[in-house]
């Protein structure tokens, strides 16, 4: 049961893990939370066939604890967080709830939750988990009261209202929902905005049959690249590629020559800001920091979408990115991960003038890793890494000159021409890394380094 309750949010296998008892617990003890705040919660879930069976588990619990149940239907992960920022039919919700699986395989499920326009995270989540387990014989019965909202309509509207300077956008652009629930609103809004788009795979579909809902891995963007790269010479081709993972709070921005990841496009974003405040996580290049710190300031702080919303409040920041694609807007915005108003945002930039690839290419040249993960367990990631610090304070003498240890998240160990990255996933055994130098052979060496460091600490356990 324990293993279900994760660092950001509630995550599972239907209906093992998932199921009628453990999904009504969650719910009571959880509006056992709510209820004194107030006592009114909105649902939304995406698009797995097991999502509204869980609507129903989790709206007899909250109404067992006393609470009113919004439902707000099949919606985008945004479109849930939006629901807290509005009355709706007078009624202003102090909580919401997306069921979602995001971008895992279909047999899962899961809770976002808010509380207070705030992510439930971290030790909440764990401490609720422990609470339930002490409760498992708690009978909760059938009750699926609740008011249907329609907040999808109302986030379209106000989209569509924010961007009426996009109508007319004249490039055209692609973009694949990957049967996730960004369908459910993009169509609509591109057509009410006029803007000329090609969607593929926009019917919602929780089987996800046409690839996985996950841009940050190359093989899911294989359609949307052939999309860009196919009849280049007609003066219709796509310019611009967007993908989506499953529940539409992660972004893949593509151009004819790059996938530019998320902290890239915090540059673009930001230069556009008038001296902004920018949060990136552990994991973001050099040259983002580096290129933002000369108009703006730029804060490293840890990985994770619940992190982030709360640091980007606490510093009244701008803006908050994830190389994954997770991107918070504050400038004119909520301060929430929303990949469909992220979409909106580049269009503007490109239709005020922004030459995408030019810029990349002016970019200081750098050779970043992908992710590269290294498998271990869930007793013993935390463990290594700790093993790891004290290795690094005093290193084999053929390891690289070490000029800084930022422990933000994990340790990024900043060497004379790049750097290195090891941290513990919150939300799977493994241990994630990622290099960077301006030298390939450098990016390699730190890389070699730095696993090597591993192997050492696992070996000292």
């Amino acid at each position: 049961m324990q293993s279900i309750f994760r660092e950001y949010d509630i995550r599972g296998i239907y209906p093992q893990e998932l199921n009628e008892k453990s999904v009504k617990l969650i719910g009571y003890f959880l509006g056992k939370k709510i209820k004194p705040i107030g006592g009114v919660v909105a649902i939304g879930y995406d698009a797995r066939s097991h999502s509204p069976k869980l609507f129903d588990y989790l709206a007899s619990g909250f109404n067992k604890a006393g609470c009113k149940v919004l439902n707000m239907g099949l919606v985008a992960t945004p479109v849930n967080y939006f629901s807290n920022y509005h009355a709706w039919d007078g009624i202003t919700p102090n909580a919401s709830v997306m069921i979602t699986g995001s971008h895992n395989p279909s047999e899962y499920n899961g809770f976002k939750i808010t509380i207070d326009k705030q992510p439930f995270f971290g030790e909440d989540i764990y401490a609720l988990g422990r609470q339930i387990e002490e409760n498992l014989d708690f009978f909760i019965e059938d009750d699926f009261t609740c008011k249907d909202i329609d907040v999808k309509s109302a986030y379209i509207n106000y989209l569509v209202e924010a961007f009426a300077h996009l109508q007319g956008f004249d490039k055209p652009i692609v973009y694949d929902c990957g049967n996730g629930v960004a369908g459910v609103v993009l169509p609509e809004i591109f057509q009410k905005l006029g803007i000329k788009a090609k969607g593929l795979y926009i019917q919602p579909d929780g089987a996800f049959p046409n690839h996985h809902p996950d841009p940050t891995v190359e093989k899911n963007l294989i359609d949307i690249k052939k999309e860009l790269t196919s009849n280049e010479s007609r003066t219709d081709s796509f310019e611009y590629g967007f993908a989506y993972d499953g529940d539409a709070d992660r972004i893949a921005f593509l151009t004819k020559n790059y996938n530019v990841k998320g902290d890239i496009m915090a540059i673009l974003f930001s230069e556009a800001m008038q001296n902004p405040t920018v949060i990136g996580e552990v994991k973001c290049s050099s040259v983002m920091y580096d290129t933002i710190n000369s108009y703006g300031k730029a804060y490293m702080y840890k990985t994770g979408h619940s992190n982030l919303k709360v640091k980007i409040k606490e510093l009244n920041a701008d803006f908050a990115a994830e190389v994954s694609g997770h991107l918070f807007f504050n400038d004119r915005y909520f301060g929430y991960d929303d990949a469909i108003y992220a979409t909106l945002r580049m269009l503007e930039l490109i239709q005020n003038g922004l030459e995408v690839d030019e810029r990349i290419e002016a970019l200081p040249k750098v050779y970043s890793t992908e992710e590269i993960k290294v498998h271990t367990s869930e007793e013993e990631k935390f463990k290594l890494i700790d093993k790891l610090k004290k290795l690094l304070k005093n290193p084999p003498d053929d390891f690289p000159h070490i000029k800084e240890i930022i422990e933000v998240d994990g340790v990024r160990v900043l060497f004379d021409e790049g750097w290195g990255l090891v941290r513990a996933s919150n939300t799977t055994p493994v241990l994630v890394t990622r290099f960077e130098s301006t030298s390939k052979t450098k990016a390699k060496m730190y890389e070699t380094k730095l696993n090597e460091l591993i192997v050492k600490a696992k070996e000292s356990l």
